[in-house]
């Protein structure tokens, strides 16, 4: 009788034990994005649910067999078995959670936190492996520079909330209205450049128009008892690599030199240099 209440018990331990995993791993799942290794997680946890079906059955079979210590062996190996696949997901619950944890900083690391496009630091690290890129591939590469006209008129009339939805929401056009290949980071206040790899002079100019008339056509902030739809416009400066261009504040400069002709000359406009 002794045997019998202690193979049961083990049996059952162990059952619960699968469970807790099967929840860990629910868990998991959740945090994971669609694809194969969440298909994998799947699979693993239909696989414990056949493992506790076979404890189950196994107990409710073998409830009142055995009376003697061989009796524990099978169900010694279920237990350990099951302390083995809650270890096995304990392990990967922490790992995800790390790498969640790490992925996000990372993120926040290259991420504007306004704007939620890429910040200065990252746009630096990748403006300077793209010319190294282009130049070694004999590549095209061209930068935007953009920026919107009359912003500080915009913060002193509504305000610096309103001037930061005015921000986002154009942020959120130009990623929007760009390729995945390109790089769009704010460059700093108002301004936000826009890394277009291998993209010709002619390509990019017709790009800018297309990124002008997006944000010149969009409502940006919508109407309230405090104001009337708010609306703004970019000008816009690009640059083309060119072979005697190196580094970074070379290539900006000349992006930037683009920009303040088009701000001289009316705003609301492209020019390339």
């Amino acid at each position: 009788m002794y045997f019998q209440i202690v193979k049961n018990a083990i049996i059952i331990i162990g059952a619960i034990l699968l469970l807790v995993s099967l929840f860990q791993l629910q868990q998991l799942m959740r945090h994971l994005p669609e694809g194969s290794l969440k298909k994998k997680w799947y699979i693993l946890s239909i696989l414990i649910v056949i493992f506790i079906i076979g404890y189950v059955v196994f107990l409710v079979v073998e409830w009142n067999a055995f009376n003697d210590p061989s009796c524990l062996i099978v169900p010694f190996i279920f237990f350990f078995g099951a302390v083995f696949v809650l270890l096995t997901s304990s392990l990967a619950m922490q790992t995800a959670r790390d790498l969640l944890r790490i992925s996000r900083l990372e993120r926040e690391n290259v991420t504007d936190p306004l704007t939620h496009i890429y910040n200065r630091r990252h746009f630096d690290r990748r403006l300077a492996d793209e010319i190294n890129r282009a130049h070694r591939y004999g590549s095209p590469l061209v930068l935007f520079m953009v920026d919107v006209d009359h912003f500080k008129k915009i913060n002193d009339k509504y305000g610096h909330d309103v001037g930061d939805k005015v921000l986002k929401k154009i942020s959120s056009l130009l990623q929007k209205n760009v390729r995945n290949t390109d790089v769009i980071a704010r460059y700093g206040g108002e301004e936000i450049a826009i890394i277009a790899p291998e993209t010709k002079i002619e390509v990019a100019s017709i790009l800018g128009e297309r990124l002008r008339e997006a944000i010149e056509t969009e409502i940006l902030v919508r109407a309230n008892n405090k104001h009337d739809d708010i609306r703004a416009t970019v000008s816009i400066g690009i640059a083309e690599l060119g072979k005697d261009i190196h580094q970074n504040d070379q290539f900006v400069k000349c992006a930037d030199t683009a920009l303040y002709k088009a701000k001289e000359s009316g705003r609301n406009r492209v020019i390339h240099c």
